[in-house]
Protein backbone atom coordinates (compact mmCIF):
# COMPACT_ATOMS: atom_id res chain seq x y z
CA UNK A 1 0.00 0.00 0.00
CA UNK A 2 1.67 3.28 -0.81
CA UNK A 3 1.70 5.87 1.71
CA UNK A 4 -0.64 8.96 1.53
CA UNK A 5 2.16 11.33 0.09
CA UNK A 6 3.50 9.26 -2.18
CA UNK A 7 -0.06 8.37 -3.58
CA UNK A 8 -0.35 12.84 -3.59
CA UNK A 9 3.15 13.47 -5.88
CA UNK A 10 2.27 10.68 -8.18
CA UNK A 11 -0.99 11.99 -8.74
CA UNK A 12 0.49 15.91 -9.25
CA UNK A 13 2.92 14.76 -11.62
CA UNK A 14 0.34 12.65 -13.43
CA UNK A 15 -1.94 15.66 -13.73
CA UNK A 16 0.63 18.11 -14.92
CA UNK A 17 2.00 15.43 -17.39
CA UNK A 18 -1.93 15.01 -18.86
CA UNK A 19 -1.88 19.02 -19.41
CA UNK A 20 0.14 18.45 -22.46
CA UNK A 21 -2.71 16.61 -24.11
CA UNK A 22 -4.78 20.42 -23.97
CA UNK A 23 -2.32 21.49 -26.19
CA UNK A 24 -3.01 18.60 -28.48
CA UNK A 25 -6.37 19.64 -28.75
CA UNK A 26 -5.74 22.14 -31.38
CA UNK A 27 -5.75 19.76 -34.19
CA UNK A 28 -8.98 19.05 -33.67
CA UNK A 29 -10.16 22.59 -33.94
CA UNK A 30 -8.48 23.15 -37.08
CA UNK A 31 -10.16 22.26 -39.97
CA UNK A 32 -7.55 23.02 -43.00
CA UNK A 33 -4.26 22.63 -43.23
CA UNK A 34 -1.83 25.84 -44.88
CA UNK A 35 1.90 26.13 -45.28
CA UNK A 36 1.30 29.47 -43.51
CA UNK A 37 -0.07 27.51 -40.47
CA UNK A 38 2.57 25.20 -40.42
CA UNK A 39 5.26 27.22 -40.73
CA UNK A 40 3.47 29.41 -37.49
CA UNK A 41 3.36 25.91 -35.55
CA UNK A 42 6.69 25.02 -36.07
CA UNK A 43 8.44 28.52 -35.74
CA UNK A 44 5.93 28.65 -32.25
CA UNK A 45 7.59 24.82 -31.34
CA UNK A 46 10.96 26.38 -31.75
CA UNK A 47 10.31 29.39 -29.57
CA UNK A 48 8.35 27.45 -26.84
CA UNK A 49 11.67 25.03 -26.94
CA UNK A 50 14.38 27.62 -27.14
CA UNK A 51 12.90 29.69 -24.06
CA UNK A 52 11.96 25.88 -22.07
CA UNK A 53 16.08 25.08 -22.57
CA UNK A 54 17.19 28.93 -21.69
CA UNK A 55 14.51 30.02 -19.40
CA UNK A 56 13.34 27.44 -17.44
CA UNK A 57 15.64 24.64 -17.84
CA UNK A 58 19.01 25.83 -17.96
CA UNK A 59 18.50 28.20 -15.10
CA UNK A 60 17.36 25.28 -12.85
CA UNK A 61 20.25 23.47 -13.62
CA UNK A 62 22.78 25.85 -12.66
CA UNK A 63 20.98 26.95 -9.11
CA UNK A 64 20.60 23.18 -8.28
CA UNK A 65 24.49 23.13 -9.04
CA UNK A 66 25.45 26.21 -7.93
CA UNK A 67 23.40 24.87 -4.23
CA UNK A 68 25.58 21.15 -4.63
CA UNK A 69 29.08 22.93 -5.72
CA UNK A 70 29.24 26.49 -5.23
CA UNK A 71 28.72 29.15 -6.99
CA UNK A 72 31.60 29.08 -9.76
CA UNK A 73 32.12 25.02 -10.09
CA UNK A 74 28.16 24.89 -10.39
CA UNK A 75 28.45 27.41 -13.02
CA UNK A 76 30.81 25.30 -14.85
CA UNK A 77 29.22 21.98 -14.38
CA UNK A 78 25.59 23.26 -15.67
CA UNK A 79 27.63 25.12 -18.82
CA UNK A 80 29.15 21.71 -18.93
CA UNK A 81 25.86 19.75 -18.92
CA UNK A 82 24.16 22.11 -21.50
CA UNK A 83 27.19 21.40 -23.86
CA UNK A 84 27.08 17.71 -23.11
CA UNK A 85 23.27 17.50 -24.25
CA UNK A 86 24.74 18.95 -27.46
CA UNK A 87 27.31 17.42 -28.24
CA UNK A 88 24.49 13.91 -27.34
CA UNK A 89 22.30 15.54 -29.60
CA UNK A 90 24.46 15.77 -32.66
CA UNK A 91 25.80 12.23 -31.94
CA UNK A 92 22.40 11.04 -31.73
CA UNK A 93 21.20 13.11 -34.64
CA UNK A 94 23.82 10.81 -36.95
CA UNK A 95 21.76 7.92 -36.52
CA UNK A 96 18.33 9.71 -37.98
CA UNK A 97 17.61 9.86 -41.31
CA UNK A 98 17.30 13.19 -43.54
CA UNK A 99 14.43 13.21 -46.52
CA UNK A 100 15.88 17.30 -47.15
CA UNK A 101 13.93 19.77 -48.72
CA UNK A 102 12.51 19.57 -52.19
CA UNK A 103 13.20 22.66 -54.19
CA UNK A 104 10.86 21.85 -57.06
CA UNK A 105 7.67 20.80 -55.29
CA UNK A 106 8.73 23.42 -52.09
CA UNK A 107 8.16 21.60 -49.54
CA UNK A 108 9.38 19.02 -47.34
CA UNK A 109 8.61 15.68 -47.73
CA UNK A 110 6.10 13.89 -45.19
CA UNK A 111 8.79 11.99 -43.80
CA UNK A 112 11.04 14.76 -43.09
CA UNK A 113 8.14 16.61 -41.22
CA UNK A 114 7.28 13.59 -39.48
CA UNK A 115 10.69 13.43 -38.21
CA UNK A 116 10.53 16.87 -37.02
CA UNK A 117 7.74 15.90 -35.10
CA UNK A 118 9.43 13.04 -33.75
CA UNK A 119 11.90 14.50 -32.35
CA UNK A 120 10.15 17.28 -31.00
CA UNK A 121 8.54 14.32 -29.24
CA UNK A 122 11.44 12.63 -28.05
CA UNK A 123 12.67 16.42 -26.79
CA UNK A 124 9.74 17.64 -24.70
CA UNK A 125 9.31 14.06 -23.26
CA UNK A 126 13.20 14.47 -21.89
CA UNK A 127 12.29 17.52 -20.65
CA UNK A 128 9.45 16.19 -19.06
CA UNK A 129 10.90 13.34 -17.35
CA UNK A 130 13.12 15.33 -15.09
CA UNK A 131 10.12 17.41 -14.35
CA UNK A 132 8.43 14.20 -13.18
CA UNK A 133 10.90 13.76 -10.39
CA UNK A 134 11.48 16.99 -9.52
CA UNK A 135 6.98 17.71 -9.22
CA UNK A 136 7.41 14.01 -6.98
CA UNK A 137 10.25 15.23 -4.57
CA UNK A 138 8.37 18.62 -4.33
CA UNK A 139 4.71 16.70 -3.39
CA UNK A 140 6.38 14.28 -1.39
CA UNK A 141 8.25 16.06 0.97
CA UNK A 142 4.95 19.65 1.30
CA UNK A 143 1.75 19.23 -0.38
CA UNK A 144 1.46 23.02 -0.96
CA UNK A 145 5.12 23.56 -2.69
CA UNK A 146 3.97 20.17 -4.69
CA UNK A 147 0.53 21.57 -5.81
CA UNK A 148 2.44 25.05 -6.71
CA UNK A 149 5.11 23.27 -9.24
CA UNK A 150 2.45 20.77 -10.62
CA UNK A 151 0.18 23.89 -11.69
CA UNK A 152 3.17 25.63 -13.24
CA UNK A 153 4.70 22.82 -15.09
CA UNK A 154 0.84 22.17 -16.28
CA UNK A 155 0.66 25.57 -17.72
CA UNK A 156 3.52 25.35 -19.76
CA UNK A 157 2.78 21.82 -21.11
CA UNK A 158 -0.17 23.27 -22.63
CA UNK A 159 2.31 25.18 -25.80
CA UNK A 160 4.71 22.16 -25.89
CA UNK A 161 1.80 20.05 -26.53
CA UNK A 162 0.48 22.25 -29.47
CA UNK A 163 4.59 21.76 -30.34
CA UNK A 164 4.25 17.88 -30.64
CA UNK A 165 0.56 17.53 -31.94
CA UNK A 166 0.91 20.16 -34.82
CA UNK A 167 3.77 18.61 -37.01
CA UNK A 168 2.53 14.77 -36.34
CA UNK A 169 -0.94 15.98 -37.84
CA UNK A 170 0.66 17.84 -40.90
CA UNK A 171 2.95 14.91 -41.83
CA UNK A 172 0.21 11.90 -41.21
CA UNK A 173 -3.06 13.59 -41.15
CA UNK A 174 -3.97 11.88 -38.55
CA UNK A 175 -5.56 13.79 -35.60
CA UNK A 176 -5.61 10.94 -33.85
CA UNK A 177 -1.90 10.02 -34.09
CA UNK A 178 -1.28 13.21 -33.31
CA UNK A 179 -3.20 13.53 -29.90
CA UNK A 180 -1.27 9.72 -28.95
CA UNK A 181 2.17 11.19 -29.92
CA UNK A 182 1.65 14.19 -27.25
CA UNK A 183 0.22 11.78 -24.47
CA UNK A 184 3.69 9.80 -25.06
CA UNK A 185 5.70 13.17 -24.55
CA UNK A 186 3.57 14.05 -21.30
CA UNK A 187 3.27 10.45 -19.93
CA UNK A 188 7.04 11.13 -19.28
CA UNK A 189 6.45 12.91 -16.35
CA UNK A 190 4.58 10.72 -14.35
CA UNK A 191 6.59 7.80 -15.41
CA UNK A 192 10.10 9.96 -14.05
CA UNK A 193 7.86 10.62 -10.65
CA UNK A 194 6.92 6.38 -10.49
CA UNK A 195 10.75 5.97 -11.42
CA UNK A 196 11.59 8.69 -8.52
CA UNK A 197 9.33 6.72 -6.10
CA UNK A 198 10.25 2.73 -7.00
CA UNK A 199 13.85 3.12 -7.72
CA UNK A 200 15.35 6.39 -8.07
CA UNK A 201 14.40 7.79 -4.89
CA UNK A 202 17.64 7.20 -2.42
CA UNK A 203 19.66 8.53 -5.66
CA UNK A 204 17.74 11.63 -6.45
CA UNK A 205 19.58 14.66 -5.42
CA UNK A 206 20.48 18.45 -6.66
CA UNK A 207 23.81 17.87 -7.77
CA UNK A 208 21.95 15.06 -10.23
CA UNK A 209 18.97 17.08 -10.93
CA UNK A 210 21.18 20.04 -12.22
CA UNK A 211 23.19 17.61 -14.70
CA UNK A 212 19.44 16.25 -15.61
CA UNK A 213 18.40 19.36 -16.57
CA UNK A 214 21.53 20.50 -17.71
CA UNK A 215 22.03 18.09 -20.54
CA UNK A 216 18.36 18.17 -21.14
CA UNK A 217 18.34 21.83 -21.87
CA UNK A 218 21.30 21.38 -24.56
CA UNK A 219 19.45 18.91 -26.37
CA UNK A 220 16.82 20.60 -26.50
CA UNK A 221 18.83 23.56 -28.03
CA UNK A 222 20.45 21.78 -30.43
CA UNK A 223 16.96 20.14 -32.18
CA UNK A 224 15.37 23.78 -32.24
CA UNK A 225 18.04 25.40 -34.06
CA UNK A 226 19.20 22.31 -36.39
CA UNK A 227 15.65 21.10 -36.86
CA UNK A 228 12.25 23.67 -35.64
CA UNK A 229 13.67 26.83 -36.66
CA UNK A 230 15.17 25.29 -40.47
CA UNK A 231 12.11 23.44 -41.45
CA UNK A 232 9.58 26.33 -40.18
CA UNK A 233 11.22 28.61 -42.70
CA UNK A 234 10.88 26.07 -45.73
CA UNK A 235 6.97 27.31 -46.43
CA UNK A 236 8.00 30.48 -47.77
CA UNK A 237 6.39 32.61 -44.82
CA UNK A 238 9.57 33.49 -42.94
CA UNK A 239 8.64 36.50 -41.48
CA UNK A 240 5.37 34.45 -39.58
CA UNK A 241 7.24 31.53 -38.74
CA UNK A 242 9.82 34.42 -36.57
CA UNK A 243 6.63 36.14 -34.99
CA UNK A 244 5.59 32.95 -34.02
CA UNK A 245 9.32 31.89 -32.74
CA UNK A 246 8.92 35.54 -31.03
CA UNK A 247 5.48 34.46 -29.28
CA UNK A 248 6.44 31.22 -28.50
CA UNK A 249 9.88 32.60 -26.75
CA UNK A 250 7.56 34.87 -24.41
CA UNK A 251 4.71 32.65 -24.05
CA UNK A 252 6.51 30.18 -21.80
CA UNK A 253 7.99 32.79 -19.07
CA UNK A 254 4.53 34.13 -18.90
CA UNK A 255 3.00 30.76 -17.99
CA UNK A 256 4.69 30.85 -14.61
CA UNK A 257 2.63 34.31 -13.71
CA UNK A 258 -0.53 31.73 -13.66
Amino acid sequence: MLEHPAVRALLLSFAAGLSTLLGALVVFFTKTKSQKLLAISLGFAAGVMLSVSFTDLYPNARDLLDQALGVRPGTLAAVASLAGGVLLAMALDHFVPHEGFDSVTGEAPHKDLFRVGFVSTLAIGLHNFPEGVATFMAGYEDAALGVSIAIAIAMHNIPEGISVAMPIWYATGSRRRAFQYTLLSGMAEPVGALLAFLVLRPFINGLVLGVLFGLVAGIMAYITVEELIPSSRQYGHDRAALWATLAGICVMPLTHLL
